[in-house]
């Protein structure tokens, strides 16, 4: 039974929300040639702090406010920036606030990143999300729409999109240096990745008091009510828990696909399938709650010019699940005495492109291709190419028109791993798996009385 605190919380939740989401579109406001933009922060501990000081180090940037739910997060951030006004509810912080900022960042856990965001446009506020971007599949698709509609500037968390080696890779792609793809290999097997899923326990039967400094229930949000627990959700394991996060593939992903979907020029896979660790397949109650420490996901994309027309696979792979041997032995050609724990490989018809995670891309064989210019590319700040594209610069690398399908196709590997073992036939015009019932009913979650998302009512 619901107890009375919980009651006004829920109350105040659905007033809250009803109000932002029966609020016209609104367009954003036009910057002054010379002037800045005001900027928000909901989010800012841990990499919401990270994200808080790229933007404060933009010259054309006044923080003016900062939103956390957690007390000590908010007071570090306002040390950095003691006159920004501070809050614990980013809707309150968006109502008070008005035609004071022009632009937000969100830092928080995945399952919260599609209302803010929609939210966010809506009111007509340029927006950067860190990634997944979304926590469900549908509400990818419906923040692409949301992006149209509002006619703002949108950026995904993959900040080294904007890199030197990420950008010389998306060139050499498009410029079919490698010929026509046949095979795309992704990995993250970082040392010690595999500790951070571990589960520190079952799920407390009881919580304990919540802490004075944090509101848990503007955590929880869209999510469903769990009791408070030390530990294994705020701050530091909540990406384990499938009600909160989005798993190793959801978190890495997007950092490794993105320059692979634009070198490529990807639309929608085919279809996509899992292998995942026995261990958690074969537990009723580890599938229901947290996310595998090591999973093996294969997409189906349909054939385009980049591939010579053929259908091709792109394969994920994390955890203690490590790419194929032969792919392996290739980067040692490469100079690797170890392959890449975090990079895209991808193979073509005359030769392959290894892309190490945050470094640049190396051609195989290299004898082949020893005489091969290096593309002449410009990189920069992540961070501050997004305040340009809202000051009217270029448009941002990593706009959500572009990476919701991307992140739409990572995420469709995390319906997998639920529905193990199954191929799993996509339609995109339709956004429905078309044979799974089961597997189409992880596409979109059920939301917490009073924190719908209006765009998927």
């Amino acid at each position: 039974m619901i107890n009375r605190r919980e009651f006004l919380a829920a109350s105040a939740a659905a007033s809250a929300t009803a109000l932002m989401a029966g609020l016209p579109q609104r367009k954003p406001r036009v910057i002054p040639a010379t002037g800045k933009i005001n900027h928000a922060c909901i989010g800012v501990g841990g990499m919401g702090y990270n994200d808080l000081q790229n933007f404060h180090s933009h010259p054309r940037t006044r923080i003016v406010a900062i939103c956390d739910v957690d007390k000590n997060h908010l007071a570090k951030a306002a040390a950095v920036v003691p006159d920004a006004r501070c809050y614990t509810d980013w809707r309150e912080m968006l109502a008070k606030e008005g035609d004071k900022i022009d632009s937000v960042n969100a830092a928080v856990p995945d399952h919260m990143h599609a209302l803010i965001a929609v939210t966010a446009l809506q009111a007509g506020k340029h927006i950067y999300c860190q990634k997944p971007l979304c926590h469900d599949v549908a509400e990818c698709r419906a923040l692409a729409q949301a992006t149209r509609k509002s006619g703002c500037i949108t950026q995904l968390g993959t900040q080294h999109a904007a890199g030197v080696g990420d950008c010389m890779a998306v060139q050499m792609l498009r410029g079919n240096t490698i010929g026509s793809v046949k095979r795309v290999i992704l990995c993250s097997n970082r040392p010690g990745a595999i500790d951070a899923y571990r589960l520190v326990g079952p799920r407390p039967a009881k919580g304990t008091p919540v802490p004075a400094n944090l509101n848990w229930d503007l955590w929880l949000g869209t999510a469903p009510v769990r009791e408070y627990s030390p530990d294994i959700y705020h701050p530091t394991k909540w990406r384990a828990w499938q009600d909160f996060g989005t798993g190793w593939s959801g978190d890495i992903g997007c950092h490794l696909f993105d320059a692979v979907w634009k070198g490529l020029d990807l639309k929608a896979p085919r279809s996509v399938k899992a292998e995942v660790q026995e261990s958690w397949k074969n537990s009723a109650s580890r599938r229901a709650d947290v996310w595998p420490q090591s999973d093996h996901i294969t997409w189906v994309f349909p054939g385009n010019e980049k591939s010579g027309g053929r259908d091709f696979t792109i394969e994920w792979f994390d955890g203690l699940i490590y790419p194929p041997e032969d792919v392996q032995a290739m980067s040692k050609e490469a100079g690797f005495s170890e392959y890449p724990a975090e990079s895209a490989m991808v193979i073509g018809s005359e030769g392959a492109l290894l892309l190490p995670h945050t470094g640049g891309p190396v051609l195989l064989p290299k004898a082949k291709f020893k005489d091969t210019p290096r593309p002449k590319v410009k990189g920069g700040n992540h961070y501050h190419l997004f305040i340009d594209a809202c000051l009217g610069g270029e448009m941002s690398k990593s706009h959500f028109e572009q990476t919701g399908p991307m992140t739409e196709a990572i995420l469709l590997g995390t319906v997998a791993i639920r529905v193990p073992d199954t191929l799993l036939k996509w339609d995109a015009e339709k956004l429905r798996i078309t044979n799974s019932e089961a597997a189409n009913r992880l596409l979109k979650r059920t939301y917490r009385t009073g924190w719908e998302l209006p765009a998927l009512a």
